[in-house]
């Protein structure tokens, strides 16, 4: 794939060490602060810019395991990025949601993207959802996939946020309720897990206290070359980006969600037991405007809401 036309701190996408990636261009982006946020280019160089913020835990490492030309497809120049403390991305202590949205603002600058489109994840909904609230002048449209409500006087209350929660993001969540110590144990005792399932080729990496819907243990098992890659590379380093993650999703966030005017299209799940179906109505209810598209699956969705998700993306489906 031809570089695009600005690369401003890329390097060859042939460091990634696995041969099973699909070919893309490799950022490393300077931050004013000192830190550097590593990025993965996808898709088509000229098209239009999407930012992709993964879950919680995931990296920058991701592509449609079916079809990798897809973004190409749909003319979706896709940046994915490891948020700060995964894969290659410097650590961020005690970062908020919101403090995402400068590292992507300084992205975005260095990069030359003007305007573009955002999505994310699960853990980085609320990531994607802070762009929107605090760029409008240069966010199009944002999709948020299963994405967490936020907790407390801002969102639901604890017991509603955790309530049809799978008995182990109860306790990964409790365990950063009660500070870094404790979520950190947690989340090493987990990352040991993940690779060691990986190591012997399985697809149900999560632990034991993980229970999921059966539509998505079919799922991870049909794209688990694309998802062990992207856990592989995400927790390479350690447990730092997903300590701060969970540490930040139980906090403020830094923003008001019903402050978005940007169009805003929510995915999920009556079968979700990661992020349960109540975080996705209370985000409907908030946002002004937002379109909500709720299906009977569970956390992983299903192949074809790929291409719709896409296509909504590139302004092509309503």
């Amino acid at each position: 794939m031809p570089e695009p036309a600005t690369t401003a701190g890329a390097t060859p996408a042939s460091a990634t060490p696995s041969s099973a990636i699909p070919d893309h261009v490799e950022h490393r982006i300077a931050l004013p602060d000192g830190r550097t946020l590593a990025l993965a280019e996808w898709g088509d160089p000229h098209g239009l810019p999407v930012l992709a913020i993964h879950g919680t835990p995931g990296g920058r490492i991701s592509w449609w395991g079916p079809d990798p030309s897809i973004d190409a497809r749909h003319g979706l120049r896709r940046f994915s990025l490891d948020r700060p403390g995964y894969g290659e991305s410097t650590r961020q202590p005690g970062r908020r949601v919101v403090d995402l949205v400068a590292d992507l603002v300084t992205v975005a600058d260095t990069l030359g993207l003007g305007r573009f489109a955002v999505t994310g994840g699960s853990g980085g909904g609320p990531h994607a959802l802070a762009l929107a609230a605090l760029l409008p002048e240069r966010v199009l449209r944002c999709l948020a996939v299963v994405s967490v409500a936020p907790i407390g006087p801002d969102g639901l209350a604890e017991e509603a946020w955790l309530d049809g929660m799978t008995e182990g993001n109860v306790l990964e969540f409790r365990a950063a309720m009660a500070g870094e110590a404790e979520i950190r144990a947690l989340c090493e005792a987990e990352r040991g897990t993940i690779l060691a399932r990986l190591a012997d080729g399985r697809s149900d990496i999560l632990g034991d206290a993980y229970e999921l819907a059966e539509q998505d243990r079919t799922q991870m098992a049909r794209h688990s070359v694309p998802m062990g890659a992207q856990m592989a590379h995400a927790l390479a380093p350690g447990v730092d980006g997903w300590v701060d993650d969970d540490l930040a999703l139980v906090q403020p966030w830094g923003f008001d969600v019903a402050a978005i005017e940007v169009p805003v299209r929510l995915s999920y799940g009556r079968a979700d037991t990661l992020v349960p179906a109540a975080h996705g109505d209370w985000l409907a209810s908030a946002i002004p405007g937002a379109a909500a598209e709720v299906s009977e699956v569970g956390h992983m969705g299903d192949d074809a809401d790929v291409e719709r998700h896409r296509a909504w993306l590139a302004g092509a489906w309503a």
